[in-house]
C-alpha cells in the first residue's frame, strides 16, 4: 500500500512538473508572438509617419492639436486594429506601436492607450509585462527619455520623473495623479503574478533631447 501511495505521489509530481513546463513554454511562445506582431505593426506605422513628415508645411502653421487640444488623436488601421501612434524608450532599446483603445485581447497585441490624450497631457498607456512589451519598465531610472509620436507625425518627448507600484484597485490613483499631479504621461504594466501595477510617471520636456 505504501509503495502504491508513493507511486501516485510520483505521478502527481511528474504531472505538476509537466504542467508547469507547458505553462512556461506557452508564456514564452505568447511573448514571442506578441513581440513579433508589435514589431511588424511598428514598421508599418513608422512608414506611414515618415510619409506624413515628408510633406513640407510652412513653419508658421501650428499643429491642429495646439489650436484645439480637445480633438481626437488620429488613428491608422492595420489588420483590423486601430493604432494611435508609436512609443520609443531608448534606454530599453524599445520601439512599439500603441493601440487606440485597451482591451484584454488588444493587450496581447501591443501596448494600448488606457486613458487620455497626448494633446491634453494626461495620457496613460498600458501593456502586458511581456519581455518585448513593458516587461522591462522596471529597468528604467529617473531621467530616462520616452518619446511618443502620433499618426500625424507630432513628436512628444518626456522624461521619467517617478516610479511607483499601485494595487489593481487603485484605478483612481492611476488617473488622478496624471495631469492633475503634474505627470503628462503614465506607463504601467503588471508585476510578476499580477498583484501590483508597476507605474512609470513622465513629464513632458520643453525642448527636444540632444
Amino acid at each position: 500500500m505504501r509503495n502504491k501511495n508513493g507511486l501516485v505521489c510520483m505521478l502527481l509530481g511528474l504531472l505538476l512538473l509537466l504542467s508547469a513546463g507547458g505553462l512556461t513554454a506557452h508564456n514564452m511562445w505568447e511573448d514571442d508572438r506578441a513581440g513579433a506582431s508589435a514589431g511588424e505593426a511598428f514598421q508599418v506605422l513608422q512608414a506611414a509617419i515618415n510619409e506624413t513628415n515628408a510633406l513640407e508645411l510652412p513653419e508658421e502653421i501650428l499643429p491642429i492639436y495646439e489650436i484645439d487640444p480637445m480633438i481626437d488623436m488620429p488613428v491608422k488601421e492595420i489588420d483590423g486594429n486601430s493604432y494611435v501612434g508609436t512609443i520609443s524608450i531608448p534606454a530599453l532599446d524599445m520601439e512599439l506601436p500603441v493601440l487606440n483603445e485597451w482591451s484584454y485581447p488588444n493587450l496581447k497585441i501591443a501596448p494600448c492607450r488606457y486613458y487620455g490624450s497626448a494633446y491634453l497631457k494626461n495620457m496613460v498607456i498600458a501593456a502586458h509585462n511581456y519581455k518585448r512589451h513593458f516587461g522591462q519598465l522596471v529597468n528604467l531610472t529617473v531621467g530616462d527619455q520616452v518619446q511618443f509620436t502620433d499618426m500625424d507625425g507630432n513628436v512628444f518627448n518626456y522624461s521619467v520623473a517617478a516610479m511607483e507600484q499601485l494595487r489593481p484597485n487603485q484605478t483612481r490613483d492611476m488617473l488622478t495623479a496624471n495631469g492633475y499631479g503634474g505627470y503628462d504621461l503614465t506607463l504601467f504594466t503588471c508585476t510578476i503574478g499580477g498583484r501590483q501595477r508597476f507605474t512609470v510617471r513622465c513629464v513632458q520636456m520643453e525642448e527636444e533631447p540632444a
